[in-house]
């Protein structure tokens, strides 16, 4: 899942050129999609590519908190988006009233639901962090994203920008690996987490211009998993 916080449409074209085969969502992060010109456009231009586009989950609880759930609906039909982010990262929300939510728009939308908040001194026990991504399946969340913000500071993150380990440990051993699109802006994060789950693993808030970098990264054509993916015969020239 790649941040667009705002690129031109020849930027668009250019991010698709280079690396939409490599895409699977674009979030138009928090409330650029308001303020960004030519918006729709944008959006189709990653839709042609078939890439899943949708906006941000602080827009959705800017509406939200000033009472406004139905004219965001139509403000995301009027963008001609499918897919919807729900998230309770910058304000309080109920979780149940959450879980309606995600249940009433899943019926007609993708929903992909955010856990965890983007403020670095709150701090959500593993076993909570479980039980929200539970509920949230259950109501319809085609993915549940683990909350990092676009800094990698917060969340499943200290922030140093190191890895809860712990955190994510008692993650897994509750939730499908495959339920879930850690988000992981900065290198080190991404290393971490294919070198501990694999290739294919969901990655999100990646920036547009470190996709390729994370696909060699992917790939072992990179110094920080050159040696995970090789045959182990290859693995005698790893230097001591």
């Amino acid at each position: 899942m790649v941040m667009d916080k705002g690129l031109s449409l020849h930027e668009a074209e250019q991010f698709v050129e280079s690396s939409g085969e490599l895409t699977d969502f674009v979030k138009l992060g928090f409330g650029t999609s308001v303020v960004t010109p030519f918006v729709k456009e944008k959006v189709k231009i990653y839709q042609q590519a078939n890439i899943k586009v949708y906006a941000g989950g602080t827009l959705f609880e800017a509406f939200l908190i000033r009472n406004m759930f139905d004219e965001y609906r139509k403000y995301i039909d009027s963008l001609g988006l499918d897919t919807i982010e729900i998230s309770d990262g910058s304000m309080t929300l109920d979780h149940d009233e959450k879980c309606k939510y995600i249940q009433a728009l899943s019926k007609t939308h993708m929903v992909l639901s955010e856990v965890g908040s983007k403020e670095a001194g709150i701090l959500i026990a593993p076993h909570r962090w479980t039980e929200m991504m539970e509920k949230e399946l259950q109501a319809g969340s085609f993915k549940v994203i683990a909350e990092a913000r676009e800094s990698g500071t917060v969340g499943i993150y200290k922030q140093s920008g190191k890895t809860h380990t712990t955190l994510i440990n008692k993650i897994l051993a509750k939730i499908d690996r495959d339920d879930i699109i850690w988000e992981a802006p900065l290198k080190s994060q991404q290393t971490w987490f294919i070198r501990h789950f694999g290739a294919n693993v969901n990655l999100g808030n990646i920036a547009p211009n470190e996709m390729i970098p994370l696909e060699t990264l992917r790939l072992g054509l990179r110094g920080d998993t050159f040696f995970n993916f090789l045959p182990e015969e290859f693995k005698k020239h790893k230097p001591l």
